[in-house]
């Protein structure tokens, strides 16, 4: 049987993937960070312009890139609109679908730069400010919108009748998810890509066999899946090699409640995981943990102590420099008799250590 289990995993390991996913985790994460901190675009005025723009401006001037006054170098997406995008990516056969049908192919991100990576904005502005001479390139974030978006809003139904306002929405709380020193850690990440060709096999088994399960990844494999189809071209080419078709990712349901679509769809997936390669599923800093809390509300504060002392640039790294970080992965078993003792014959310190090493094994 552990042969054949190893023989399953390396079967899993030969899906071929076109893109460095490890690079592209890391970059999604920059950017979600970036979107987190300016949480207008979650909802309100701002998310309704942000699709306005991305509708009626983004994607017309992307399927223009192929065009020569346009091609030479790459395109920098503005901040709003690459958030709108990247949630429409997230739903693939949808994307493509729209793409195929309003522009004849799939929109991709080649030669299109994140406005994370710091790159030079001047020729995209340039091109922007031709095709939009009344839209900014650059859309002001701290200001509320006085423009009539309903007026506008009919003008770009024509690229999708996708309902972004929901996806954005659904994909809100997923930076809280991942928002986790590991999931910045190469390591980590390497092994996250491993069990994320691990769970395209399951779910390419179940497509061989006529077996209809809802297979539900761990947040480390959804980050994964996440940054491959955030390269639509590669990512239905890869499943349709794969799979033989192109994988829907569907999002829709966020009930964790026991008996749920979720609950058993975890379930399923952490036996067959565990039945196919006689590994366990679960992965610690890989699980949900719980709902986001609410933003904190900052209260400036100036201070009248002044420091006379100037330090150096150096000396100041020096102060600040940290050890190098490791991840250790610990497995407790509590024992039936110790979930009903009752709080106060449990230290504090002990309990705190136990509560924060606690990791939520529910997804």
């Amino acid at each position: 049987m552990e042969k054949e289990q190893e023989l399953e995993w390396l079967e899993a390991q030969k899906i071929v993937i076109s893109e460095d996913l490890i690079a592209a985790a890391k970059q999604q994460l920059q950017f979600l960070a970036m979107v987190d901190r300016n949480r207008c675009l979650y909802d309100g005025p701002v998310l309704y312009y942000a699709i306005y723009r991305y509708k009626a401006c983004w994607l017309p001037l992307l399927a223009k890139q192929d065009e020569s006054w346009i091609s030479e170098g790459p395109l920098v997406v503005p901040l709003d609109c690459e958030w709108i995008w990247h949630c429409h990516r997230l739903n693939p056969v949808q994307y493509k679908a729209d793409c195929e049908e309003f522009y004849g192919r799939i929109l991709d991100n080649h030669n299109v730069v994140s406005t994370i990576q710091g790159a030079s904005t001047k020729k995209t502005e340039e091109i922007w400010n031709r095709l939009y001479p009344e839209e900014p390139y650059k859309l002001d974030l701290s200001i509320s919108l006085s423009k009539n978006i309903d007026e506008k809003f009919p003008e770009a139904l024509r690229c999708t009748k996708y309902d972004l306002v929901s996806a954005v929405k659904r994909q809100s709380p997923f930076f809280y998810q991942v928002a986790r020193p590991s999931m910045n850690d190469n390591l980590f990440l390497e092994c996250a890509v491993a069990r994320y060709k691990g769970f395209l096999h399951l779910i390419k088994r179940n497509r061989e066999r006529s077996i209809k399960r809802f297979c539900v990844p761990t947040y480390d494999i959804d980050l994964i899946w996440h940054s491959h189809q955030l390269h639509p071209v590669s990512y239905c080419k890869d499943m349709m090699e794969a799979l033989g078709k192109v994988l829907e990712h569907d999002d829709t349901d966020s009930d964790r409640t026991k008996g749920k679509k979720l609950d058993i769809g975890f379930s399923g997936t952490t036996k067959q995981w565990e039945n196919t390669f006689g590994s366990r599923y679960w992965r610690a800093g890989a699980m949900h943990r719980g709902t986001a809390p609410s933003p904190v509300t900052v209260i400036p504060f100036t201070s009248n102590l002044v420091d006379k002392k100037v330090v150096s640039p150096n000396e100041h790294q020096k102060m600040t420099e940290l050890p190098k970080t490791k991840f250790v992965e610990v497995s407790l078993k509590l024992s039936e008799l110790f979930l009903q003792l009752p709080f106060s014959v449990c230290s504090f310190g002990s309990w705190y250590m136990f509560s924060v090493a606690f990791e939520h094994l529910t997804t």
